[in-house]
């Protein structure tokens, strides 16, 4: 089975991530470090944070439950844009707070709406960039000045799962905006470009009384031994990081460029996926199913409200010519 659903990197685990985590499997009769300090080390020299700020997830969907946890009462609202990333709702459920879904822009963000949709029971605002399923992506000096006028009871959860993926031209350092702003976390995974999906490391950062907050309500040993060996491996192994960049790059264009051939819009992406749309719902649900008799998954849209789209993740050439073949 080829697989493009869950934006995997097709690359597998980093050499050194694998040799890592197997020579951890030595110690692993023994807790985890509860703490990660050599990972929580090695990530504030990389980021020129302090280690106080950091806080280690089960990938980065527990950094987005934790901080709901940590902020939401509830009862109070829990803000983030029409086809944002599934898990916000599911966290704002679990910390039993108010949802309020802003109608999306383009399938972006609408970063005005959502400022308007902010008041006195508002506690927590989800923003993607990259955004997941969509792949928008939020111009930075708009995105610095959203969370510049959010008022401080508000925190700002700035989820950056795919920023490894921007170009260039599209990076910027967000870990200035969290030296800014004492209610802003960001938070970043090593399951996408750093290639260690099952191992489940995701970090948060932000300054120390958030940190504090969260970490207060992490689980004890969240974070495994081979797990966080690996993660230390992948966070020094540049070049596999930027084979990663360049690949995704690639055969994003690979799988727009063939799509578009077949008649099939396309949004902009900036992460590792491309999300399409079929004539409709039942279009999609057809299209989904030859790619299945091929031995290709993709993912379905319809808990997003988009049944008539698939997102579908990149993989090596071979791969994404195999899923054009397929749909040809």
């Amino acid at each position: 089975m080829i697989l493009l659903a869950s934006n995997e990197n097709p690359l597998g685990m980093p050499l050194a991530a694998q040799q890592a985590a197997a020579a951890a499997l030595q110690g692993a009769g023994a807790y985890p470090d509860a703490n990660g300090g050599e990972l929580k080390a090695a990530l504030a020299a990389r980021l020129e944070v302090p280690t106080g700020w950091i806080t280690l997830g089960s990938g980065s969907s527990e950094i987005l439950t934790l901080a709901a946890q940590a902020c939401v009462q509830p009862g109070y609202g829990v803000v983030w844009s029409q086809y944002g990333f599934i898990v916000y709702g599911q966290a704002a459920a679990l910390a039993r707070g108010q949802a309020v879904v802003v109608p999306a822009r383009d399938y972006g963000h609408d970063l005005g709406a959502m400022r308007a949709a902010v008041n006195v029971d508002t506690r927590l605002i989800f923003v993607a960039n990259p955004n997941n399923p969509t792949g928008s992506f939020i111009d930075p000096a708009w995105l610095q000045g959203f969370i510049a006028s959010v008022p401080p009871h508000v925190t700002v959860l700035l989820d950056e799962a795919y920023t490894e993926y921007l170009s260039p031209e599209q990076r910027y350092n967000s870990m200035d905006w969290v030296r800014a702003h004492p209610n802003l976390i960001v938070a970043r995974t090593f399951s996408k470009a750093y290639g260690l999906a099952g191992l489940r490391v995701g970090y948060g950062v932000a300054q120390p009384a958030l940190t504090a907050r969260l970490n207060a309500l992490r689980p004890r040993f969240n974070v495994t031994t081979p797990a966080l060996a690996a993660a230390r491996a992948a966070l020094a192994d540049d070049g596999y990081l930027a084979r990663s960049y360049a690949l995704n790059a690639a055969g994003r264009e690979q799988l727009m460029a063939g799509l578009s051939a077949l008649g099939l819009q396309c949004l902009p992406s900036a992460g590792n996926f491309v999300t399409t749309r079929f004539a409709d719902a039942q279009a999609a649900q057809a299209a989904h199913a030859r790619l299945l008799a091929a031995g290709i998954a993709v993912s379905t849209l319809e808990p997003y409200g988009m049944a008539d789209w698939l997102r579908i993740s990149v993989g090596l050439p071979e791969h994404n010519h195999a899923l054009l073949q397929a749909l040809a």
